[in-house]
């Protein structure tokens, strides 16, 4: 198939397979429990929609997510996102504010909310707690975001759509720690949704006919297929950086550029800048990196040398560490002043993206219908 990666690229550990026989078999028996009704899963009165994946590690569910406010948000839905704020610093129910700092409520939080400021976003591990303080504290909402929630089965959602990794498909994969499913493949059978994120441009009809025979949905299911898009570059502080730049500057400068990563999968990032200037170098840091002040510090000695040799520095991040970054102390004004991020979106394979908005939209609706019906 055109450019997946094979097992070997997927970092596979064989040796490791007994113990993933022992994980499997507790993610057999835990999920078994809610399908017996023994675990207690609550549905609620308002559409929760889902949003997850089965494997460890970046499948693009923020981009995702951010699809989804956009889309709903054209019929009025007034919408809430719930995350569970991973890496936070602090504990229980937190509503997310523009003020907020990534170590309060997590940094995919905080972004989705300055980028959708009337959206209600919130912070909670309990999923439950969570959607009934949303429900108490904003009463108007319409629906429910459920971030990373596909495991989390002590809610029921309205809606559950599954997000597996075109670089990294499910079927290929194997449980962990061999591999880094969190679950057996066959549980995508809980999906209304999967969508195979990440795919290339290039992909042909029967790219798009392998995937689908391979993931052997049932015909309850629908399938998508979208790809990452960046837009232009950010200053992540405009008040301290008014310099604008856009990528095709960096074709035609001659200036050195340092990509600055806090993801689990970097390759993309680092790819699409590297189409338009070979001038760059990538430090790439663990998923949800927390900047320490000696990073800071060394980034700062790459933009002095930089400019000690005739090249104009430019520091280039993603959203997530965008976010990260925004409220932090620790950032010296000459970081500031050149410091830009890559803003993400998806893009829907096979003029898909209206089929797939309707779909949602009615999943939505129907719903609200039904609990007027109940109610009645």
């Amino acid at each position: 198939m055109n450019n997946q990666p094979s097992a070997s690229e997927m970092k596979l550990y064989p040796l490791l397979t007994p113990l993933s026989w022992l994980y499997g078999a507790a993610v057999w028996v835990r999920n078994q429990l809610f399908d017996w009704n023994i675990l207690p899963t609550e549905s609620f009165e308002i559409p929760v929609i889902s949003v997850g994946n089965i494997t460890v590690g970046g499948t693009g569910k923020t981009p995702h997510i951010e699809h989804l406010i956009r889309a709903l948000s054209e019929s009025s839905f007034k919408i809430a996102v719930l995350s569970r704020g991973y890496k936070r610093h602090t504990r229980g129910f937190r509503l997310v504010t523009m003020s907020s700092t990534a170590a309060e409520v997590g940094d995919e939080p905080l972004q989705i909310k300055h980028k959708f400021p009337t959206a209600v976003v919130a912070v909670d591990a309990n999923r439950r707690r969570g959607i009934r303080k949303l429900m108490e504290q904003a009463p108007d909402i319409d629906l429910v975001l459920l971030d990373d929630a596909y495991q989390h089965r002590y809610v029921t959602p309205s809606m559950s759509i599954l997000l597996t990794s075109y670089e990294r498909m499910i079927y290929d994969d194997k449980l962990l720690p061999a591999g880094r499913l969190r679950e057996p493949v066959d549980e995508k059978s809980r999906a209304n949704i999967v969508i195979v994120t990440k795919c290339p441009e290039t992909l042909k009809p029967i790219d798009y006919r392998l995937l689908a025979k391979h993931l052997n949905l049932y015909p309850y299911q629908s399938l998508y297929f979208t790809s990452l898009l960046y837009d232009e570059l950010k200053a992540v502080f405009p008040a301290e950086n008014s310099r604008r730049i856009t990528v095709e500057q960096l074709r035609e400068e001659p200036d050195e550029v340092l990509l600055v990563a806090g993801i689990a999968s970097p390759e993309l990032f680092a790819g699409y800048i590297g189409q338009y200037t070979t001038h760059t170098r990538l430090w790439n840091f663990g998923d949800h990196h927390e900047f320490s002040s000696r990073d800071l510090r060394k980034i700062e000695k790459w933009i002095a040398s930089a400019d000690e040799n005739g090249r104009h520095g430019y520091v280039i991040v993603t959203e997530k560490d965008a976010a990260r970054l925004l409220h932090s102390p620790k950032v010296s004004p000459l970081l500031k002043s050149r410091l830009y991020y890559l803003p993400l979106r998806i893009h829907f394979m096979l003029g898909q993206e209206s089929a797939f908005n309707q779909q949602v939209k009615e999943s939505v609706v129907r719903f609200r219908r039904q609990m007027i019906q109940k109610k009645k």
